[in-house]
């Protein structure tokens, strides 16, 4: 995906050389080393969830969401983002940005969250 959101038409990596991975597939050695050729992931459509964005598409991302969120909105053709909290253009600090609105094309405003998993639950400390 990084590689499709860059332009990249493909690159050499040395996962899954001597594998079931690399059979039928191009490969290439470098400085004696075997790598093998993958091609980039190119999308039609990314689907993507963000916590907050501004009205122009300028996205940020919480915690374990900027990990793959990013280069799978820069690999579609057309992203489609869903977001927590939609805010007014200029009201996001420009340092905090992880995805700017120019891969974005369509932002949804998102239900209501009420995000039951994040309470604390513990149980009750035992008297001895």
């Amino acid at each position: 995906m990084r590689a499709g959101g860059a332009g990249i038409p493909g690159f050499y990596t040395r996962t899954g050389v001597g594998t079931q991975v690399a059979e039928g597939k191009e490969t290439k050695f470098f400085d004696g080393e075997e790598y093998l050729l993958e091609h980039r992931i190119c999308a039609d459509v990314a689907l993507v969830k963000a916590w907050r964005s501004d009205e122009t598409g300028n996205l940020m991302f919480r915690k374990t969401a900027r990990n793959f969120n990013v280069p799978a909105a820069t690999c579609g053709k057309v992203c489609v983002v869903e977001v927590e909290e939609l805010v007014p253009t200029g009201s996001l600090d420009p340092d905090c940005i992880h995805l700017p609105g120019i891969y974005v094309q369509r932002v949804l405003v998102g239900a209501p969250y009420d995000k039951k998993i994040e309470f604390r639950t513990v149980r009750p400390r035992e008297t001895a």
